[in-house]
């Protein structure tokens, strides 16, 4: 123990040795300060002898006043390397009581007598520029030097709160790997001022002439609640500048502690797709999933993961994952525990079509909401495979709803895709016949059966982002299946907290659109993707364009003409008026279909998703289907098979 005090105290003895040294400093600065107040007061020529010796005889007392003042506020504990205005303002308060009292002392010891009252204003003056000039001076000594050598010269883009934390930390770092030579901003109000001593030369538009002008290296984006338009721009003219460039972390990943303001990457493309942050009641959300239990169907896909990472938050009494995946699932559960150890989690292998299974867990753990992200969706592929994708994403559906339904399931929350209105693909058309099955059992079930509908998801598996990736990393070509292709597009993130709120306003029966935003060009994600990777479309990396696959629109729709569309009172979250359905009539067809896939009947299989989906057209292939994606990446390579046809 006494070994233990001994390390502590011998640890501890240069951090005392400095403020010693710092309050040593101070209290000499008290007698200069008095002595040059009383030179000054006459006319910097000699002192009457009167005076002087008064001056020389008051000397201790002024300085161990002083001295306590500057302990009694701390004024020695502050690093003169990282002085800041709370700093200074603990020097000027220090300074300020300590002259006031040694005034109030001496004038009870001495009437003033031999004290010329003007001493007092010069002494805390002096004693003021005294003891802040030297620590300004080590500051400015450590901190200003632009371009020194081995520093990459920086040009900030942001001089908000987080550019001027990026900043600091920068101008701090020990040994220092790069010097901020100036920020841009749009707030015109902030052009023309500095912090810490780094000049705000002009808006983002500046970014161009200001990285030639000051042969800037490298430009750190200091902007992480900016929007994806805002982004776009600045990215543009770091482009235009050809100078590599990084950004900070975005707003709510700081905020959540994933990430710290000082953590710079390298911008990606959903920094430039996603959009603003949106505003949920969070309230309610707890309310309607606290100390809940909840099952997740498809429980290690993109979506269904992130379901339950949002989910594991709200604290649920249990969390159900169901997946057929076993690698997924493990995956899945694996971060779930690690981030959420306390979490009450069972995770369960099984196929959503297989119908005792299903009825089994849900029976056994009696789920109060059943959130349903399985199914198949790669749009080529399953158009060549129609049995199998209605099997899973139509007779799954039925399956789960049925048990869901059957054991008093509070909630039933179907994940839909837009590529269910007005359908052109078999998966399209399958997802079209689960929503109006889950409206048909909710208009007589106590379940409350909702829908909620978007479109593609940032960086989903399968989907074009990591495709794009990875045929930029193989140096291209990029392919793409036509110029005019577009895309809604929302990161994972932002359509599970939709999905999350709409299923605690929905009363049952609704379907829930979510809104999307502007449609994004595939062409443009492709540029955009190369071009973040250090490369020039067209140039280093190729597009090829292949043609529209089966099944593939050139737009999606996320309502149908029939579907009229209302608020719900959330900015992102509509309710489109639901087509009316016969539930006798859909529950028999999709019985009937569930036959048909039994005996593998194709043609059968064909004719009813046409009697439940009259509007569902096939849209003929421009090209060969390879390894699908649900948005417009083109193929790779490879044959397809015949519809109807088994593989």
């Amino acid at each position: 123990m006494s070994g233990s005090l001994f390390e502590k105290l011998r640890a501890g003895l240069p951090q005392l040795k400095g403020r010693w040294l710092i309050l040593a400093h101070d209290a000499a600065m008290v007698p200069l300060a008095w002595m040059l107040a009383y030179w000054l007061r006459y006319n910097l020529s000699d002192i009457p002898t009167a005076f002087l010796n008064q001056a020389v005889y008051l000397i201790p007392l002024v300085t161990v006043i002083q001295g306590a003042a500057f302990v009694l506020f701390g004024a020695h504990r502050g690093v003169w390397r990282f002085i800041s205005i709370p700093d200074l303002v603990r020097l000027v308060k220090a300074v300020l009581v300590g002259t006031l009292v040694a005034a109030v002392t001496i004038f009870f010891l001495t009437r003033l007598r031999y004290v010329p009252r003007s001493v007092f204003v010069l002494h805390a003056v002096f004693l003021l520029l005294l003891v802040t000039g030297p620590r300004l001076a080590y500051r400015l000594r450590k901190d200003h030097h632009l371009g020194r050598s081995g520093e990459q010269k920086v040009l900030i883009a942001g001089a908000g709160a987080a550019g001027e934390m990026l900043a600091r930390d920068l101008l701090r770092a020990r040994p220092r790997a790069y010097s901020p030579v100036a920020f841009v901003d749009d707030d015109r109000a902030k052009v023309g001022k500095e912090i810490h001593g780094i000049r705000v030369l002009g808006d983002c538009d500046a970014i161009v002439g200001l990285s030639e002008k000051w042969g800037v290296e490298l430009i750190m984006i200091a902007l992480p609640s900016a929007t994806a338009q805002q982004m776009q721009r600045v990215v543009e003219r770091c482009e235009q500048a050809g100078v590599p460039f990084r950004t900070l972390p975005k707003l709510h990943d700081i905020l959540e502690g994933k990430a710290s303001s000082s953590q710079l990457r390298r911008v990606e493309i959903d920094d430039l797709l996603g959009r603003e942050q949106i505003s949920l009641d969070w309230e309610r959300i707890c309310a309607g999933l606290e100390h809940q239990r909840i099952m997740v169907t498809g429980g290690g896909g993109s979506i269904g993961a992130e379901l339950c990472r949002q989910l594991a938050r709200l604290r649920p009494e249990q969390l159900i994952l169901f997946e057929q995946s076993e690698f997924n699932l493990y995956s899945s559960a694996l971060d779930l525990k690690r981030e959420y150890p306390t979490l009450e989690l069972y995770p369960l292998l099984g196929d959503v079509c297989d119908a005792d299974a299903v009825d089994n867990i849900i029976a056994t753990y009696r789920p109060h909401v059943v959130f349903h992200a399985a199914a198949y969706k790669h749009v080529p592929l399953l158009q060549e495979q129609a049995r199998e994708t209605v099997k899973n994403n139509v007779m799954g559906t039925c399956t789960v709803a049925n048990a869901a339904d059957r054991h008093g399931t509070g909630a039933f929350v179907l994940i839909s895709t837009d590529k269910a209105v007005n359908p052109t693909s078999m998966m399209g058309a399958s997802k079209r016949i689960a929503e109006m099955y889950c409206q048909a059992l909710g208009a007589r079930s106590a379940t409350r059966f909702i829908t909620v509908r978007f479109g593609n998801v940032l960086g989903s598996a399968g989907s074009v982002v990591p495709l794009f990736r990875r045929q930029i990393e193989a140096g291209g070509p990029v392919t793409v299946t036509h110029r005019e292709v577009t895309r809604y597009f929302m990161t994972v993130a932002e359509a599970c907290q939709l999905i999350l709120q709409a299923s605690v306003i929905g009363a049952g029966g609704e379907i829930y659109v979510l809104n999307m935003g502007e449609p994004i060009k595939i062409l443009y994600l492709a540029r955009q993707m190369i071009r973040l990777s250090g490369r020039e479309p067209d140039r280093d990396v190729r597009i090829v364009f292949t043609g529209l696959r089966a099944g593939e629109k050139l737009s999606e729709e996320l309502f149908h003409p029939d579907e009229a569309l209302s608020d719900t009172g959330f900015e992102k979250i509509l309710l489109a008026r639901s087509r009316l359905v016969e539930p006798q009539r859909v529950v028999s067809l999709c019985d009937a279909l569930g036959e048909a896939c039994g005996r593998f009947d194709y043609d059968r299989i064909a004719e009813l998703v046409g009697t439940l989906v009259p509007e569902y057209r096939v849209a003929e292939p421009a090209a060969q289907m390879a390894d699908g994606d649900d948005v417009a990446a083109a193929p790779d390579g490879g044959a397809p098979l015949r519809a109807g046809t088994a593989p």
